[in-house]
Formats: structure tokens, sequence, C-alpha cells
């Protein structure tokens, strides 16, 4: 059975190749191990790459040094999707987890505040995000570790400040570090999308400040249409719940979906988190693959059935959707 590897593969597969240090190398083969496709054709290669992890791992026991770095580019992922916070000092990222999410970061008005990732579970309608702030994205404060978690994450939310007179300089940096370090930024829905990329949305911070919709203007000109932006304001928490939804949506391109045993409601409280896209058989092997394998047929109430309505395995699944899996 072939492989066919995807270029997320590759591109992870290329990296470890090039990767010098135990951290690098363990990160770019955790990226591996998550994009290549699981299927019979694959199995030697995702063993070969899970004893080169702990041979690695065994190695970094040995070095603390090495062994701490390598921590520090792992975040143990949890939640629907994993999204770094990538932005310019001072823009205002810890601001935002701490409005959006369940962590108390600390928060002060000099540069490099966050020195350690910080993770923090936001909740939109009912379904967990995962952040994780970094330190500025600036040459003063880059750790080869910053660039793992990034290549490592579902999709970056970069923030920057629309009150900062410096704002373009800032924003021009950064650019010039992402294309230094071989990291494209990119939104999902976006035109003209590259081969490889990370899933990204831009949020302009404090734009409820003076000036600060020109600013936003001048940086939609830098960053260009690949990268959107999104006014955003702590102090505003519809523009906090727009910049989820567009997370949740778009950047990690995930749906809800609700299930129901035959004769019973629907459990409405905790739904399964699957790709836009996905098909009732895909819908149904996210939840047990034995369920998948005997599925006859399904009912589902949503906004384009009507309800109960009987549909086929290749049906594609709507947000809200609640199904009844029949085997």
């Amino acid at each position: 059975m072939p492989a066919n590897l995807t270029p997320d593969y590759r591109n992870a597969e290329e990296r470890y190749k090039s990767a010098e240090t135990v951290p690098d190398k363990l990160a770019a083969l955790d990226d591996m191990l998550a994009t290549i496709p699981k299927h019979k054709g694959t199995e030697k290669m995702q063993a070969d790459i899970k004893k080169r992890i702990a041979k690695l791992k065994q190695e970094a026991m040995k070095r603390p040094s090495v062994a701490r770095q390598a921590s520090l580019s792992h975040v143990e992922r949890e939640g629907a999707g994993q999204i770094v916070m990538v932005g310019p000092p001072n823009s205002g990222k810890s601001s935002i987890l701490k409005a959006t999410s369940n962590a108390l970061p600390e928060i002060a008005d000099y540069h490099g505040t966050t020195r350690l990732p910080q993770p923090g579970m936001a909740i939109f309608e009912n379904v967990q995000i995962q952040l994780v702030d970094i330190p500025p994205f600036a040459r003063e404060f880059l750790q080869p570790w910053m660039l793992n978690l990034v290549r490592q994450a579902d999709g970056v939310l970069v923030v920057i400040d629309a009150s900062d007179d410096d704002l373009l300089t800032s924003i021009e940096e950064m650019l010039a570090i992402l294309k230094e370090t071989n990291i494209v930024l990119h939104h999902p829905l976006a035109e003209g999308a590259p081969e490889v990329f990370r899933p990204s949305v831009v949020a302009a911070n404090k734009a409820d400040r003076p000036d600060a919709s020109s600013r936003i203007e001048l940086a939609r000109e830098i960053l260009g249409p690949g990268l959107p932006i999104m006014p955003v304001s702590v102090l505003d928490q519809q523009s906090l719940t727009a910049l989820e939804r567009e997370v949740f949506y778009n950047v990690l391109g995930l749906i809800r979906i609700y299930t129901r045993v035959p004769g019973k409601k629907a459990d409405l409280d905790e739904p399964f988190v699957v790709p836009r896209g996905a098909s009732v058989v895909e819908a149904a092997t996210r939840i047990h693959k034995e369920l998948a394998r005997n599925l006859k047929y399904a009912k589902v109430w949503g906004a384009k059935v009507f309800d109960g309505q009987m549909v086929p395995r290749d049906y594609i699944m709507q947000d809200g959707d609640v199904v009844e899996f029949h085997q």
C-alpha cells in the first residue's frame, strides 16, 4: 500500500534531516508522527519514528540542559486544537490569554514578561481550545524552542498592538524572523495559499485606542491578504468571541457534532469535534473505529436536513448536526 505522504510530513522530515540538536530532532519527529497518514502502509514508518523519539528522549535524560530545552519545545496538546500565540513585545498576548482562558499569566508594561510557554484553555461554545503564549517574537527574545512550538502547533494566532507607534517596524522584524526560519503563516481560506504553511490569523489588540484603525490599515498593507486582521480588545467581549469563532471554524477548520442514542435525547453538552467537510462515516471513525466499520446509515437533525432524515455514509456533516448512527 502506498504511503501517500503529505507535504506537512515531508517538510517535517526535511527539518529532522537538517536538525543539529536533540530538541530540534525531537520536535521534527513529533511533527512527522502527527502528520504521517495513519493506515496500514505507514505502520512500519510510524513504529520507526516512535523508536527514534524514544532513543532521543533517553539521550536527553543524560543531558539536563538539553532535556530542559526539549521540555520547553513541547507542550502537551489538550482540547480541540493547539494555538500558539506569536507577537512583538508588549503586543498584549498575555492579556488576551487571560481574558479568554483559565490561565493567569504575569502581565506588566515592560518587554519580555513571558519567559516560558504559558498554556491556557479557552472555551468556545462548549469546546476547549488550547492557547499557548510564548516570549515576544523579536530577536532579543528568540529561542529555538519557540520556533519548534510554532511548527508543531495546529495553528498560530499573531497578536499585534494597534496602539503602538512602532507597529510597522515590529511587524517587519517579526516577518523577517519568520522568513529566515522558513515558517510560512497563511490563513487557510485566503487565496494563494502555499503548499506548506501554518494556519494563522492576526488579532489587532487594543483596537479601541485612538488612531488604532489607521494603524490597522497600514498593517494590512504589510501583512497582505494571506493574513487577515481581526480588531480586538480585551475590554470588548464580543470581539474576543468573534476571534475564538474564527480560530475554531477557520484556522483549525473544525465543526461540532452531537450524538443521539435511538429513542433518547441528544447530548448537547459535550460535542464531538471533527474537521470541516467530514462525512458521516469519517465522524463515526473519530468516535470509534468499530462503529464506522459496522455503520449502515445515519439519521441527522440539522439545518440542511429535516429532523431525523436518513442520510448515507458519505453525507457531509454540518456544524451543530445531531447524528444517530445505525449499525
